[in-house]
């Protein structure tokens, strides 16, 4: 009974048997599966009933999993904006989408939530490589990316990785294939995709473009072409931008299936934000740097942006106005910076409250610059898409902002239209006139005082007018319009560079050939001038009814630097110097004589015999070969370079190589001396003769060899005497206690110390010197080597220094 009851007792306290851990992943994975169909479920029943209703405008109201929503939250994301209603519905259903809107309306989370829904419903893992490519324009946006995946990612377990230019590629190459989301821009992209071993997109699901006009324009059409060969076709594409393309080509070249078109803002009135104020100033092309100096003297407390066409007018515009102080911080950033300096440039004004950025279109697209006042456009854009991705930097989602366009005269009339078109809401202001500060005076001075200050003015210079002359709409932009000699002296610069594509400012309206004719009137009438010129100076030295205090008569060096002559000084130089057509009367300091062409001294005396000759033409008379060449009877300096260098043929042509040398006879002979081959021939059988030569110098050389060998010998004896002697004086023997043996009956002689003659005595010791190689000299042998008989001088060293014995040593070889 006892027993019995003792048993049942057990059953009674008994507890339910405890679940393993087993157990519990896989119900705990069951039910994470059954909640990943049900948002794939519920995301294609929210695509196929169309738009989302208004009422519906929180993240947490869309089929989006925990983990996302968490991530939304941490970064203080809680309602939707509109692109992001209307386009994530299909984006979770897996369908293509084309979205438009604003700039600063939210397009980023539009396409990176989808990304991290797609690759969590797949489960996708390490193991199953590149899973999502989100490819930028510019290194900046795509960093800007990347940050804010890292924000609403953090609690997913996906690999992320940012590949752009300006890093090291063999870094990236290592982490390549464990990416399962990739952001990078189109080069490095294609770069590692032909570099990098064991990188593939065969799984790709998702490929979004961000700023997808950019990327698709002519800029990235071969890199796309290439990228887009190496992507599967079963892909869901995502194409974002503040100007949408909808060209039929360029979405058959991403293999887009049925997209759906979301656009945002299209029943709008304007096409930019409402809060966005924007104006435009017509300012002469010489004022645009003092209206710029002057708007950042009266906006020090703002954050600014300010666009310019190149690099080189950010760079020298950012040198100058540091000099200048104009109260504001200043910053700039453009393409050939270094990837490092632009992340910092771009982190630090990101950062600031108060700033000037100088930058050129590289900063235009897709940038979040918190809190910027004003954009400030001073080079016109190319088109109204720039102009809206310009002033997108400003008044983004909520926030007000502020933008300023300088167009020229000849740009103001078609460009408004244009922006009219668009709906875009500009209105012309004009600035007070009590605030207008001039700088060019300032830049002037800096030019003068660096030089690569005024290195970088030309370049900037250079740099505008090409990219004007680049542009395709000619309406807007016409490089023959702008006034160049003003626009270089407003940079500081003493006159206009030479640009090859602008035509001169007289010469407009007139054809090649006519300008051809013209330069070819000039030339001759100042070859006419320059004639009768000559012969006035002629008859002037001939006759002596002439004298020096007669007045209107000039001295030669007046007449030189009266004289203008374009090939010497440039338009802008002849401004710096003074003319003066009075004479002192006293004589020349200087008398100058030109050389009208580089010829022997006989040649010259001819042509200044027939200078005030009429000939059009001169013959040159060689005196060594006897030819003859025929020159045009013109100064080298109106000569075209065509006919300077075919004179110059002429020349070298029927002139032979007068070089010569002199014999041990002192007699000068041609360094080339070559017998006829006839006489060659006489002298008997070519291959004979060639024999004999062959022979006679292999003996030549036979000897020197000897020579060469003996001298070796002797040099390798003198060596090893020094080295004996040294190691004499390490052992500490006294010079009265030494003898020296020299053995000189030959080359092959060798040295061995006999136990007499070892090193070991305190009252006499001796030393042999020859030429052996052995080192065991001071060593006792067990075998003693064979002497060879030869010539022993014995001398007795004792008030002799082992300098002395070194010497002796050396004579004693000479002599053996």
């Amino acid at each position: 009974m006892a027993k019995g009851g003792s048993a049942a007792k057990y059953k009674k306290d008994s507890k339910p048997a405890v679940v393993s851990a087993t157990d519990k992943r896989r119900l705990r994975r069951e039910e994470e599966i059954k909640k990943i169909e049900e948002l794939g479920q519920r995301a294609l029943a929210m695509a196929n009933n169309g738009p989302l209703d208004s009422s519906v405008k929180l993240f947490t109201e869309l089929p989006i999993s925990e983990l996302t929503l968490q991530g939304l939250e941490r970064a203080h994301y809680a309602e939707m904006t509109e692109i992001q209603h209307k386009a994530l519905p299909y984006a979770l259903a897996k369908r293509d989408v084309l979205g438009a809107a604003k700039t600063g309306s939210g397009k980023t989370l539009a396409f990176l939530i989808p990304i991290l829904e797609i690759l969590y419903r797949h489960r996708w893992t390490q193991l199953d490589g590149l899973g999502a490519l989100v490819i930028s324009p510019t290194r900046e946006l795509a960093m800007q990316i990347f940050g804010v995946l890292c924000k609403i990612g953090r609690h997913h377990k996906f690999s992320a990785g940012l590949v752009i230019g300006g890093k090291q590629v063999e870094e990236e190459k290592v982490i390549m294939g464990r990416m399962n989301i990739l952001v990078c821009t189109p080069g490095r992209l294609l770069q590692h995709m032909d570099e990098t071993a064991g990188f593939d997109c065969d799984n790709l699901q998702v490929l979004v473009l961000d700023e997808a006009d950019r990327i698709l324009d002519m800029g990235f059409k071969k890199t796309m072409n290439a990228i887009i060969q190496n992507l599967p076709r079963q892909r869901q594409t995502l194409l974002f931008s503040a100007t949408q393309t909808k060209s039929v080509k360029d979405l058959a070249r991403l293999s887009l299936e049925r997209p759906e078109y979301v656009g945002v803002h299209e029943k709008d009135r304007f096409s930019t934000p409402s809060k966005l104020s924007q104006h435009y100033m017509i300012v002469d092309l010489p004022q645009k740097l003092d209206m710029l100096y002057s708007f950042l003297r009266t906006h020090t407390n703002n954050k600014v942006i300010v666009f310019l066409s190149s690099g080189k007018q950010v760079r020298f515009v950012y040198e100058t106005f540091s000099k200048a102080r104009p109260g504001i911080p200043l910053l700039h950033m453009h393409g050939k910076q270094k990837q490092m300096r632009r992340v910092e440039i771009f982190e630090k004004f990101k950062n600031t409250t108060k700033a000037a950025l100088l930058c050129t279109d590289v900063a235009a697209r897709g940038l979040d610059f918190p809190a910027v006042d004003w954009v400030v456009q001073v080079d016109c854009p190319e088109d109204c898409d720039t102009y809206l991705h310009r002033v997108g930097r400003t008044a983004r989602y909520e926030a007000a902002g502020k933008s300023l366009l300088f167009l020229l005269p000849s740009e103001a009339p078609e460009m408004t239209r244009l922006l009219n078109e668009k709906n875009i809401p500009i209105k012309e202001i004009s600035p007070k006139s009590n605030k207008v500060l001039t700088v060019s005076k300032q830049l002037q001075h800096f030019c003068f005082q660096d030089s690569e200050t005024k290195y970088l003015g030309q370049r900037a210079f250079v740099t505008y007018v090409r990219s004007v002359f680049l542009q395709k709409n000619k309406k807007v932009f016409d490089v023959d319009k702008l006034p160049l000699e003003e626009f270089a002296e407003s940079l500081g610069l003493p006159g206009a560079p030479q640009v090859k594509f602008v035509k001169r400012k007289g010469d407009k309206n007139k054809s090649y050939e006519d300008e051809n004719a013209l330069l070819k009137d000039e030339r001759e009438q100042r070859r006419k001038a320059r004639m009768e010129e000559i012969e006035r100076e002629n008859t002037a030295a001939a006759g002596a009814d002439t004298s020096d205090d007669e007045p209107g008569v000039k001295t030669k060096a007046e007449k030189m630097f009266a004289r203008k002559n374009a090939s010497v000084l440039a338009g802008h130089y002849q401004k710096l110097v003074e003319h003066s057509d009075s004479s002192d009367g006293e004589g020349d300091f200087i008398t100058l004589k030109r050389a009208d062409h580089a010829l022997s001294d006989s040649d010259a005396s001819d042509a200044n015999a027939s200078d005030a000759e009429e000939s059009p033409v001169q013959t040159i008379t060689n005196g060594d070969t006897g030819s003859s060449v025929t020159v045009p009877n013109i100064p080298s300096q109106e000569l075209s370079k065509r006919q300077l260098r075919k004179i110059k043929e002429k020349l070298i042509k029927n002139t032979r190589n007068q070089r010569v040398v002199f014999d041990d006879d002192g007699n000068a002979r041609p360094i080339y001396e070559l017998q006829d081959e006839d006489s060659f021939r006489q002298q008997g059988d070519m291959n004979k003769l060639v024999d004999e030569f062959q022979q006679r110098n292999r003996l030549l050389m036979d000897e020197a060899d000897v020579a060469d060998r003996e001298a070796d010998q002797l040099r390798r004896k003198e060596k090893r005497i020094r080295r004996k002697i040294r190691e004499r004086e390490e052992l500490g023997l006294e010079p009265s206690q030494a003898m020296a043996v020299l053995k000189t009956d030959g080359d092959s002689s060798e040295s061995d110390y006999s136990e007499d003659e070892a090193p070991h005595g305190n009252k006499r010791s001796t030393s042999r010197l020859s030429s052996s190689d052995s080192d065991s000299d001071d060593l006792p042998t067990s075998k003693p080597k064979k002497r060879r008989s030869g010539r022993v001088v014995e001398v007795d060293n004792a008030d002799m220094t082992l300098e002395d014995q070194e010497q002796l040593a050396l004579q004693l070889l000479g002599s053996g």
